[in-house]
């Protein structure tokens, strides 16, 4: 791959924006790459670990000159940060994120925008529980599926750079309007995880079920859950308040579902049940046969340890 970008600025320096840097470096798509972060303890560890070629004290002297920047920040934050950002923006750069709403984000980070720049929110779909500077990898992106929502009006060959970029990461590129996107990712990110919360607080609740078997055997299911419930809490916070209305709308047709099922179960419906495990059982295979997870037995995990 060739340079796409000759500078670019990442904001916000936790999994995503370390596995950009490291992505971009890998397939030599930037020239220079900078960084901010808030907190001094992360610049300080962005330095220590090499991540950006100059990780800088102030998002002026970070975004100065640079070609991309990318808001890597949490969403209920977003509009403060680019307001920030605004006045030190190069005309004709593009500005883009990385949050997992994007009506909001755009509502937010559009009116504080100059006219001579370009505005391409993006939405990589992937990640780990893990967070912070140390967490990101080059790989993360790989085969899996990254959003652009670009605002109506905005330059095709502005968004069509982006999407190289992306694509140089190994990711899948799709657009989509905000609206639906905000949708979509409730349905598949947004209530899956509020539901994943909401199952290990329960299991915190059952005190006749200890804590030592809530650990022990968790391979039946509920270990998954953790999984989704040990992500970045600010992030998911955020993300529940500024997609308020599409993840209400989820959970309330999630509730109707609970409700069926615990009619069948009351009534000893078996019909009920297995048809409806048939119908779930396909949408997994579906999501195997697309190439976004794996079909080896306990999702390729080693046997647990005793």
């Amino acid at each position: 791959m060739s340079v796409v970008y000759e500078r670019v600025a990442l904001i916000g320096l936790g999994l995503i924006a370390s596995s950009m840097f490291w992505a971009m470096k890998r397939g030599g798509l930037a020239g220079e790459v900078t960084g901010f972060a808030r907190s001094a303890e992360t610049r300080d560890t962005a330095r220590e670990i090499g991540l950006c070629d100059r990780v800088c004290d102030t998002v002026a002297e970070a975004v100065e000159g640079a070609d991309l920047v990318v808001l890597c920040v949490p969403v209920g934050v977003m509009g403060s940060v680019a307001a920030e950002v605004a006045p030190h923006l190069k005309p004709g750069a593009t500005v883009s994120d990385v949050g997992s709403v994007k009506a909001d984000v755009l509502a937010q980070v559009g009116p504080h925008l100059p006219d001579h720049v370009h505005f391409v929110p993006a939405h990589p779909l992937a990640g780990t529980e893990h967070s912070g500077p140390r967490s990101g990898f080059a790989s993360l992106f790989e085969h899996r599926w990254t959003i652009l929502v670009p605002p109506e009006g905005t330059d095709r060959a502005a968004t069509d750079r982006l999407r190289t970029l992306w694509e140089g990461f190994g990711a899948f590129v799709d657009e989509m309007e905000p609206e639906h996107h905000d949708l979509v990712l409730a349905v598949t990110s947004h209530a899956p995880h509020l539901i994943a919360y909401t199952m290990v607080g329960v299991a915190d609740d059952l005190r006749r079920v200890t804590d030592s078997e809530v650990i022990k055997y968790s391979a039946a299911g509920f270990r998954d859950f953790t999984r989704i419930a040990a992500s970045d809490p600010t992030m998911w916070r955020d993300v529940f308040l500024s997609n308020k209305e599409a993840t209400l709308e989820v959970l309330g047709r999630f509730t109707e579902e609970l409700f069926a099922l615990q009619r069948a179960i009351r009534q000893g419906d078996g019909d009920h049940l297995h048809d409806y495990f048939t119908r779930t059982r396909a949408i997994r295979r579906g999501i195997i046969e697309a190439g976004q997870d794996t079909d080896a037995p306990n999702f390729g995990r080693a046997g647990p340890k005793p």
